[in-house]
């Protein structure tokens, strides 16, 4: 075949390589951005009415598979949260709000829901109805008990598992499955934001994008190949362009047959050489970078077809819920900020003495505790302050699996730089309110905690008078203080681990220290006797995976010092804490002083082998008066 042919047909195959790398290199692409499609999908939630708040059911935040991302824009600050259906709806069953549903035919509903009698109301018995003022008939306790709560901001509260706040314009990125629900509003007050959608991204499969991008780069480097080699080819192969007379001498004559730069050449005619060489090298490198971005633009992996089989994923070990148990009253994440939230409020009651802040944040035991630490620091300039709550890392969180309120957390937390542990017990009274702190304590150094249920399926709370473990929880602080004041003559003893027991064993000592020194100053006319109680604190119990019960009990140790003959008089000698909290330093009939004991068991189910094991404890004195 002649040269010219042979340069002819490279050409065309060139060409033709050419024009169909673009064209699916072309159809590749467009798959990726023209003919994809829109990449996400967005639902506006109209709100004609006008009310404080708006909740959007879980239904609607699951219309589409997906991630989920909440925009609300309203002029000043707005606030969303979200929570599971229940606790969202009992929250706001004594206001009016704005609801959004979604119906059988897959349309969003919105409707306002009033106030529920009942629970704004206080479920007051008939009789107390009737036998009301007729004033008040005019006047519904309802209606009042609305317009006391109207208002009631929603920002950080316990119920929520999590919250968001910006001004203007709320974005607020979610994964809700469908028990959650989304509370919008702005501060309670005024109208929740009326302009909220919510926006999905869509999952559009380009199956043939890539390879069509690929093959079109591989075509587009073959019609390269081809040209370059016609070119070559023709250079190579071509004669003298004309017959005739030679040449004079003088005209360069271009000889080249092979690449040899040193034959045959002048050196005008090698300058043109490179030159063209020069441009067929910078048009081979155009395409070749050309093809690469393309590559990378289908490079994901939505744009290749999936030709195995659909991956099946790896079985993991689950905890199966027992049937019909409640759902766990909080998260750890939600624990973890509830907690941290006590801890500061509690710091900075501790640093005002104000008792009135604590109470917002403790009760029981672990708030008596507190408010005689107020007191003794107010008239004594070193007494010490009490230990802060521990709040992280949150180690260890048991929820009450329990629908209803009051609902609690057991829960425990480290402080990496004592290295110590604290347990504790925190309550939420009703949907309105702030979990408080009822009971805490330090673990022993060597405590190992029982079996417990995870986080996310939480323990059914154990009845006080339960009779499926060792001890019902009613009867523990009983049991145990009779242990304390009689040992190994109590009917209890042998219901209780002795070994490890850093509790018994402090408080043995002690009064062992008291009776020594009180031989010393008054033994002849004077009498110290201790004793052990249950305290007024009720008992709370979560149970455990192997039929225990992790017990909280409150105890009290009690000192009486009195005379023993008429002329005698106590006296709290340098005992500050016992004169400030008596309001005197000496008396005839002698001083009561009681402490404080909060402590945690491991009380086991009957048919097992163990003892009641103490977890923890904290000792801290409650009152100090005269007797009468």
């Amino acid at each position: 075949m002649r040269p010219g042919k042979v340069f002819f047909v490279r050409f065309v195959w060139a060409v033709a390589a050419f024009v169909l790398a673009n064209v699916m290199i072309g159809a590749g692409i467009a798959q990726r951005t023209i003919f994809q499609g829109p990449r996400t999908e967005t639902t506006a939630i109209s709100v004609e009415e006008d009310t404080p708040y708006l909740l959007i059911d879980g239904a609607v935040l699951n219309q589409m598979p997906g991630t989920q991302t909440l925009r609300a824009q309203s002029e000043g600050d707005i606030f969303a949260s979200y929570g599971r259906t229940a606790d969202m709806e009992a929250w706001l069953s004594d206001a009016t709000y704005t609801h959004v549903t979604v119906n059988d035919e897959g349309e969003l509903e919105t409707a306002v829901v009033e106030p529920e009698v009942d629970a704004v109301a206080g479920d007051a018995p008939a009789d107390d109805a009737a036998e009301a003022p007729a004033d008040a008939a005019e006047a519904p306790a309802a209606d009042d008990a609305a317009a006391a709560d109207a208002g009631r901001s929603p920002v950080g509260s316990d119920l929520w598992l999590d919250e968001y706040q910006q001004t203007d314009l709320l974005i607020a990125p979610l994964q809700l499955p469908d028990g959650m629900s989304v509370l919008v509003a702005a501060d309670g007050t005024a109208p929740a934001p009326s302009k909220v959608t919510v926006t999905w991204p869509l999952q559009s499969s380009t199956p043939w994008a890539g390879p069509l991008i690929v093959a079109g780069g591989i075509l587009m480097a073959v019609g390269v190949f081809l040209y370059i080699l016609g070119i070559r080819h023709a250079r190579r192969k071509r004669g003298p362009r004309r017959k005739g007379l030679p040449l004079p001498v003088t005209e360069p004559i271009d000889i080249a047959i092979d690449d040899d730069d040193g034959k045959g050449v002048i050196s005008s005619q090698r300058n043109t050489r490179r030159a063209v060489t020069t441009g067929r090298r910078a048009f081979a490198v155009l395409p070749v970078v050309a093809v690469s971005a393309l590559l990378f633009s289908g490079c994901s992996a939505d744009a290749w077809p999936q030709l195995g089989p659909t991956p099946t994923p790896s079985p993991t070990a689950t905890v199966i819920a027992p049937e019909g148990q409640q759902a766990p009253a909080v998260t750890k994440a939600q624990a973890e900020r509830i907690l941290t939230r006590i801890a500061a409020t509690v710091a900075d009651a501790d640093a005002a003495m104000d008792g009135d802040l604590a109470d917002t944040r403790l009760e029981g035991a672990a708030l008596a505790a507190r408010d005689t630490n107020y007191k003794l620091r107010s008239a004594i300039a070193d007494y010490p302050a009490p230990a802060p709550i521990l709040a992280k890392p949150l180690e260890i969180i048991l929820p009450q699996a329990y629908d209803e309120w009051p609902r609690s957390v057991i829960a425990v937390a480290d402080d990496d730089e004592s290295k110590t542990s604290s347990i504790m017990v925190m309550t939420q009274a009703d949907q309105w309110s702030e979990y408080k702190l009822s009971y805490i304590a330090s673990l022993e150094a060597s405590t190992t905690l029982p079996d417990l249920a995870p986080a996310y399926i939480g323990a059914p709370q154990v009845e006080p008078d339960s009779p499926f473990l060792l001890l019902p929880p009613d009867e523990v602080a009983a049991a145990y203080a009779d242990v304390i004041n009689n040992g190994e003559q109590s009917t209890y003893y042998d219901m209780f681990e002795s070994e490890g027991d850093q509790l018994r064993a402090s408080i043995a000592a002690d009064r062992q220290r008291r009776l020594e020194d009180f031989k010393k100053t008054g033994e002849s006319t004077a009498s110290l006797e201790f004793s052990s109680a249950p305290g007024v604190q009720a008992p709370f119990a979560l149970q455990t995976v192997e039929s225990g019960a992790i017990v909280a009990v409150n105890i009290n140790e009690i000192d009486i010092a009195k005379p023993t003959v008429p002329e005698a008089v106590i006296k709290a000698g340098e005992n500050t804490s016992v004169k400030t909290l008596a309001g005197a330093d000496q008396s005839a009939t002698g001083f009561e002083t009681t402490f404080s004991d909060q402590v945690f068991f491991y009380v086991p189910g009957p048919g097992s082998n163990e003892k009641i094991r103490l977890l923890g404890y904290s000792s801290d004195i409650l009152d100090a008066k005269i007797l009468p």
